[in-house]
């Protein structure tokens, strides 16, 4: 345990402490989800639609729905991880991964797969949670970028 003294310096270090905390979790999601994506369009595009398909066969939604999601979906999953990973446009990617995982979660239970399920809401929990502490995006692209506008105008 680090013991700080009071003042400015206390209160700086604490804030730095806070921005890598929250620096870190977010990096740690978007590499997630960015390798969830990678690791599926290394496989070969139509590998995970097929796998897809086949949890699917007893779901009432059309095989073209579920084949397209799947192609889809590893794209999608890159991006948004990339996205958390560095930083950029943060809170558009933490909403939209967060829908993403409705989605998911709206899969899971409509196959009845409730460990799936489960596991979803804790990534939801993990999205809210960045959502809501956004104010600590201190070391991202966002706030580089913000800097940079600030010292523009």
């Amino acid at each position: 345990m680090v013991l700080r003294e009071g003042g400015m310096m206390g209160a700086a270090l604490e804030k730095d402490d806070q921005r890598l905390a929250y620096a870190l979790l977010r990096m740690v999601v978007g590499l997630n989800l960015m390798m969830h994506g990678i690791s599926r369009m290394l496989a070969g595009p139509g590998v995970f639609a097929s796998k897809l398909v086949g949890q699917f066969a007893h779901a009432p939604l059309p095989v073209w729905s579920i084949w397209g999601f799947g192609m889809m979906l590893p794209a999608v999953e890159a991006l948004l991880g990339l996205l958390l990973l560095i930083g950029v446009r943060t809170r558009a990617a933490l909403v939209a991964g967060s829908l993403l995982i409705m989605v998911l979660t709206f899969g899971s239970a409509l196959v009845q797969d409730w460990p799936a399920a489960g596991l979803q809401l804790t990534y939801a929990l993990v999205y809210s949670a960045l959502l809501f502490l956004l104010r600590y995006n201190g070391w991202s692209v966002d706030a580089w970028m913000a800097r940079g506008d600030r010292q523009a105008s």
